[in-house]
């Protein structure tokens, strides 16, 4: 599979880190980038079920690929799903329900240092995604 081009500024950007708290700031940075949800967006039905932290999702499909933005009120967390983002955007379904996230965290070397819950977090965005994408198969995709 393929990386998009912002996964493999953010695999570069990771593996040039030598340190966790490199990485850790690294992690930070990104998470400042990520583009800010309206307070719309930050709605009920856009939040993520299964995250300790507060975490929205929206996405929207463009052709055959898709492109998501989310947001949390954890700071960590916003990094975590920068990096997230990087690795699917512009992704097309059947490539995004392929996706190893343990794994792309273990090439960004922040796997180790990811808690169960955030991992467990991470996958529940994962998870609300590919409803997203089932429910655009439908119709019946929200924005």
């Amino acid at each position: 599979m393929n990386l998009p081009a912002s996964a493999q500024t953010a695999l570069q950007a990771f593996s040039a880190c030598p340190s966790w708290e490199q990485r850790a700031r690294l992690l930070m940075q990104w998470g400042d980038q990520l583009a800010p949800l309206s307070d719309d967006e930050r709605c009920e039905a856009n939040r993520v079920q299964g995250c300790e932290s507060q975490v929205w999702l929206v996405g929207e499909r463009n052709g055959a690929h898709w492109q998501f933005r989310a947001s949390s009120d954890a700071r960590l967390l916003r990094g975590l799903l920068a990096l997230l983002l990087a690795r699917v955007n512009g992704l097309a379904q059947t490539e995004l329900s392929q996706l190893d996230l343990p794994d792309w965290f273990t090439q960004l070397g922040l796997a180790r240092h990811l808690s169960p819950s955030r991992s467990n977090g991470l996958q529940a965005v994962l998870t609300r995604m590919q409803q997203l994408l089932d429910a655009g198969d439908q119709g019946t995709a929200r924005h």
